[in-house]
């Protein structure tokens, strides 16, 4: 009976060990890291398309398509709703793409 009870405190300390205690949700990083962060985002933003470039039908851009840039033609673009209709070179069907996924060459 003795055996019993310390096999059972034995495991349950055991599986108490194994367990995260950290009644935080979700903490927060530390400084370093956010000032590591804060550069890199001003730079993507630098990288995307200005928002006041005007796409038109015909013309020649590349557009992001599964992480990679490949080069198309636009056939219709909606600047109300930010998104184009294009003609990928090597394709046979059109995509729809936002404008957010197109550069100018």
């Amino acid at each position: 009976m003795t055996t019993k009870i310390l096999a059972v405190l034995a495991l349950a300390l055991f599986i108490s060990a194994c367990e995260p205690n950290s009644n935080e949700p979700n903490p927060g990083p530390s400084p370093t890291v956010q000032a590591a962060a804060t550069p890199a985002s001003t730079t993507s933003a630098e990288a995307s398309p200005a928002p006041n470039v005007t796409f038109k039908a015909g013309d020649k851009v590349k557009v992001t398509i599964n992480g990679s840039a490949v080069e198309a033609t636009i056939v219709s673009f909606d600047d109300k709703a930010g998104t184009a209709v294009v003609k990928v070179a090597g394709e046979t069907k059109e995509r729809t793409v936002t404008r957010s996924e197109i550069v100018k060459q």
